[in-house]
């Protein structure tokens, strides 16, 4: 699946002017990770368990 097929969305405490940010769509079996700055770069690719797991710590 592309970067344009997917519904990016980024923290609600992220600053409107953009910047440092990180972006992630979910899919049922994967979230995908981009750098707001290069929406048409690479992504980082992780199992929703590694996500969770990486949202506690």
């Amino acid at each position: 699946m592309s970067g344009t097929e997917l519904k990016w969305f980024k923290s609600s405490y992220s600053g409107s002017e953009g910047g440092a940010c990180v972006e992630v769509a979910i899919q049922p079996t994967t979230i995908h990770i981009r750098d707001s700055k290069t929406t048409v770069g690479d992504t980082i690719t992780v199992e929703p368990a590694a996500w969770t797991a990486f949202l506690a710590w």
